[in-house]
C-alpha cells in the first residue's frame, strides 16, 4: 500500500508537470496553427537557466525559477517575431521545419554552455525530506509540485473562461479570421500566446529539474510526451489537456515501476486506442 501511495503522488506530480508544459504547446498549436517543436527546448532552457541563476546569481529558489521563465519568454518573443512571423504565409511545413531546426540549435548551445553532465536543481532545506499524511510518508517537493499544478490549472481556467483575453483566445481557437475582422490585432495575439507558451515551458522546466534532473536530450523526451498529451486530450480543449496530462503522468509512472521494459509502448498504445475511438482526442474539437 505504501508503494502504491507513493507512486500515485509521483504520477500526479509528473502529470501536473506535463499539464503545465503542454498547456503552452496546446495554445500555440490551437491558435497559431504552429506545431512548435522547439517547445521542449524552452523547457530545457528554463531548467538550465534556473540552475545558473540559483548557483551563481540568486539564492532564492522560487525567484530563480520565475526569472528563468521570464528569460525563456524573451527567447520565445525573439523566435516568434524574428523567425516565425515571416513564415506564416508559407504554410505549416515551413514552421515545423524551422522549429525542428531550432530544437537542435538549442540542444548544441546547451551542450556548449552547460556541458553534457547530468545535473539537478538544488532544493532549499524546507522543500527537502518527507512529510507524514494519512499514515503514509510523501516527499514534500512532490506534494508542492501537485499544489503548484492545481494553482496553475485554476489560474489558466480563470484566464480562459472569465477574462476578456480568454474570450479572445477561445474565439481564436474557433475562427482566427473572425477575431481579426473584429479589429483585434491578430499578430499581437499570436505574439502574446507564443510568449505565454514560453513562460509555461520555462516554468515547467524549472520546477521539474529537482525531480527529473537536467541533462542533454531532456527536451526531446519531454516533447514526445507533451505531443502524446496533446493528441490524447484533443486540440483546443483545456480540460482535455488537463485530463490527458494526469492520465499520461500516472500511466507513465506506474508502468515504469511495474513494467519498465514496455512502459513507453503502453503510453503509445493508449494514444493509438484514443485515436481509433475518438480521432479528435478525448475532448478535442473537430478540425474542418
Amino acid at each position: 500500500m505504501d508503494v502504491l501511495a507513493i507512486q500515485l503522488v509521483n504520477g500526479l506530480s509528473y502529470g501536473f508537470l506535463l499539464f503545465i508544459i503542454t498547456s503552452g504547446l496546446s495554445l500555440v498549436f490551437g491558435i497559431m496553427g504552429v506545431l512548435n517543436l522547439a517547445h521542449g527546448s524552452m523547457y530545457m532552457l528554463g531548467a538550465y537557466i534556473a540552475l545558473s541563476l540559483l548557483t551563481k546569481v540568486i539564492e532564492n529558489f522560487w525567484v530563480a525559477i520565475l526569472l528563468a521563465s521570464v528569460l525563456v519568454a524573451l527567447v520565445a518573443l525573439v523566435i516568434e517575431v524574428g523567425l516565425l512571423r515571416p513564415t506564416y504565409h508559407l504554410g505549416h511545413l515551413s514552421q515545423v521545419l524551422l522549429t525542428f531546426g531550432l530544437a537542435y540549435v538549442f540542444h548544441d548551445i546547451a551542450k556548449l554552455v552547460w556541458g553534457t553532465q547530468v545535473m539537478s536543481l538544488p532544493l532549499p532545506d524546507y522543500l527537502q525530506g518527507s512529510i507524514q499524511l494519512f499514515g503514509q510518508t510523501f516527499p514534500i517537493y512532490r506534494l508542492t509540485v501537485i499544489a503548484i499544478g492545481v494553482v496553475v490549472g485554476l489560474g489558466l481556467w480563470f484566464l480562459q473562461e472569465k477574462t476578456r483575453y480568454g474570450a479572445i483566445i477561445r474565439a481564436g481557437l474557433v475562427d482566427k479570421e473572425m477575431v481579426s475582422g473584429l479589429g483585434i490585432n491578430i499578430k499581437l495575439v499570436f505574439t502574446c500566446v507564443f510568449l505565454f507558451g514560453g513562460v509555461l515551458a520555462g516554468f515547467g522546466g524549472g520546477i521539474a529539474a529537482p525531480i527529473l534532473g537536467i541533462y542533454p536530450s531532456m527536451e526531446f523526451q519531454t516533447l514526445i510526451l507533451a505531443l502524446v498529451v496533446l493528441v490524447i486530450g484533443g486540440l483546443g480543449s483545456f480540460l482535455g489537456t488537463f485530463i490527458a496530462s494526469l492520465l499520461v503522468g500516472l500511466l507513465e509512472t506506474f508502468s515504469k515501476y511495474f513494467f519498465p521494459e514496455v512502459s513507453l509502448f503502453i503510453i503509445f498504445a493508449l494514444m493509438a486506442i484514443v485515436l481509433v475511438v475518438k480521432p479528435n482526442g478525448l475532448l478535442g474539437k473537430k478540425v474542418v
